[in-house]
């Protein structure tokens, strides 16, 4: 594995891309236009630059990272990738049409993974013409930081592309699981109904934003409460996998609160917009 694909310029694909890049690999990044996928890398060098500051790594490494990090015209500049990996909004329409288009331009040996928290990948993988070379990889954000990664296999994956994807996560400092191709996988089944249930309450005036998120860490010894740790995902990632959930498994526990549904629509999504739960600074700092 020598060359990496990114493709989304977003925060998980921010994350992904600098991994992989810290891990000697060459990325490009690509997005919707050539200065999106620019100001992705700008970002990365951004935050590689603070840690330089703050003496978390060194002057060299952060040259090192940054001499890996390039910014693509077009999905035609991932053709040579050994993987490409998809971090693209949480839309099935989307994300199909990304994948039929990385079918169209990589080399057939290339793996295509995605990073979707929800979507199953065997729905992904049909419009490929190499099921078998079609893979979940679901990392956790921020990726730079958190050590899980769920492997996820279409009907079709061989044990070839699932056994090269448990070796790079490993590669990156990864722990990985496995889980079958179902809706919200392991993680976010588990978690999506306890977020929606910290909105719910919220929205019923059980208790105020803060009093939920320090009931989940001092009472459930959570390192981050359940409403904090949506502004750090997203409110339109956290109401696109719900809205998944409950699509594809039908049961109420997974109907997204009314209130998740209105911050979205207010543009309120979290650190990422500068409001969520949360007030935020221009630095992504909460106020």
């Amino acid at each position: 594995m020598r060359s990496v694909g990114i493709v989304g310029s977003g925060q998980m694909g921010r994350g992904i891309a600098q991994v992989a890049a810290e891990h000697r690999l060459n990325v490009v990044m690509v997005d919707e236009s050539r200065s999106l996928a620019e100001a992705g890398v700008g970002l990365i060098d951004t935050g590689l630059a603070r840690l330089v500051e703050r003496g978390r790594i060194d002057a060299d490494s952060y040259t090192a990272t940054m001499s890996r990090l390039h910014a693509g015209d077009s999905m035609a500049d991932l053709a040579d990738c050994d993987i490409v990996i998809e971090a693209a909004p949480e839309d099935d329409q989307i994300k199909f049409a990304i994948f039929r288009e990385l079918d169209r331009v990589c080399s057939q040996w290339t793996i295509l993974a995605s990073n979707t928290s929800s979507i199953p990948i065997t729905w992904i993988a049909s419009v490929t013409g190499r099921p078998d070379r079609v893979i979940g990889m679901h990392f956790m954000n921020p990726v730079p930081v958190m050590h899980l990664v769920e492997v996820i296999r279409g009907e079709g994956t061989s044990d070839e592309t699932a056994a090269t994807i448990h070796g790079l996560a490993a590669d990156w400092g990864k722990t990985t699981i496995e889980s079958t191709d179902t809706a919200g996988f392991i993680v976010n089944r588990i978690l999506l109904p306890f977020l929606n249930e910290a909105y719910i309450a919220l929205e019923q005036g059980v208790g105020t934003v803060q009093d939920i998120d320090t009931g989940a860490r001092l009472g459930l010894n959570h390192p981050m409460g359940p409403l904090e740790l949506s502004d750090h995902v997203g409110l339109d990632t956290c109401l696109a996998v719900l809205e998944v959930l409950h699509r594809d498994l039908g049961h109420d526990r997974y109907r997204p609160a009314e209130i998740l549904k209105q911050y979205v629509e207010r543009g309120r999504l979290g650190k990422k917009s500068g409001a969520g739960f949360y007030e935020y600074d221009e630095r992504g700092v909460r106020k």
